[in-house]
């Protein structure tokens, strides 16, 4: 999913605008990359935690030469899925096929009693 679809998703289950769902989008992604620079730990129940990581500075070696390479101290983040996003992707269905979370999205917008033709599988 690319940022123009999670925006676009956001501003209809939220019922907002693109524009102010863009904002709000920005707003959670900044705040989070701000945080986490900061050296804090972000945790958003029921979705998961980003973990500020640091690397030292260390030697490496050239695979090509063998000669040593020294390599610079850096900063990173790791992602831990909080438990419900954990259950979501170890269901039985496991991850949905692209196929299938569109048919999920059409079955989503659709009002009323309709029913989903479905094809049989060959």
């Amino acid at each position: 999913m690319t940022k123009t679809e999670l925006v676009d998703l956001v501003a209809n289950r939220a019922d907002l605008d693109k524009r102010r769902a863009a904002d709000a989008v920005d707003a959670v992604v900044n705040s989070v990359m701000q945080s986490v620079n900061a050296g804090n730990k972000v945790s958003i129940f029921g979705f998961g935690t980003f973990n500020p990581t640091s690397r030292a500075a260390r030697t490496g070696r050239n695979p090509q030469t063998g000669t040593p390479v020294n390599i610079a101290a850096s900063k990173g983040v790791r992602f831990a899925p909080g438990a419900a996003f954990k259950s979501l992707l170890n269901s039985k269905g496991g991850a949905a096929s692209p196929a299938a979370r569109q048919e999920s999205s059409d079955r989503e917008g659709r009002q009323g009693g309709e029913q989903v033709a479905r094809e049989d599988s060959k």
